[in-house]
């Protein structure tokens, strides 16, 4: 009869070990992601800046700090016209939904095309309660008793804007550290907090000539 080694039950209960412990690591990897903050929403005025941590007066009215990675991008939201909304612009649209599924502008921002495809896509927006924003392509635009009326496409879906008469449009341009200064009013899309609990940005969005950004 063959004789059958010792070392192949311990052989066997090591790769068991083994493959329980790889196992484990999508479900371990899984776990940290959930317990990742998800990222803030920062729309105020900027009260102080110390180096690279922002005090700002956020619209609510409560003082937070933020700090600005050595990398930060800085962009200025200006003022542009509707006329330049054109089929194959790329743009961002807060809106509210109406009765019959299209969506009422408050605010239209055009994105440069390095932007082309950022946050593409429908979801709910806290400009208002029950806003909602818009990342996609404007596949036609055409003037109606109400307003411009555009249909944007996105990777899974459409949606119909009207954008009536004085609704704000705005773009983003190239902006620079010197910018960042009291009084500037800014929105940041996406601060993290950090291990150390502090909040970082890697892009800050400045209101040009005075203006706040709309979004």
């Amino acid at each position: 009869m063959p004789k059958i080694s010792s070392w192949m039950p311990r052989a066997f209960a090591a790769s068991l070990t083994v493959l329980s412990v790889f196992a484990s690591i999508p479900a371990l990897t899984s776990a940290a992601s959930a317990q990742q903050p998800p990222p803030v929403r920062i729309r105020g005025t900027i009260e102080s800046v110390d180096g690279p941590m922002l005090m700002i007066k956020t619209r609510e009215g409560t003082d937070m700090k933020v700090r600005m990675t050595d990398n930060v991008a800085v962009f200025g939201v200006a003022k542009t016209e509707l006329s330049e909304i054109k089929p194959g612009s790329y743009i961002g649209v807060s809106a509210m939904p109406e009765p019959d599924g299209t969506q009422k502008a408050l605010a239209v921002h055009i994105f440069p095309e390095s932007q082309r495809g950022a946050a593409e896509g429908f979801r709910p927006w806290d400009l208002r309660a029950g806003s909602t924003m818009t990342n996609a392509t404007v596949a036609e635009t055409v003037g109606g008793t109400d307003g411009q009326n555009i249909l944007v496409k996105y990777k899974d879906g459409e949606k119909k804007v009207v954008v009536p008469p004085g609704t704000p449009v705005v773009t983003f341009v190239a902006g620079d550290k010197s910018e960042v200064k009291p009084g500037a009013k800014i929105i940041i899309f996406g601060a993290v907090k950090k291990d150390d609990g502090v909040l970082e940005a890697n892009r800050v969005n400045i209101g040009r000539d005075g203006i706040t950004p709309p979004m």
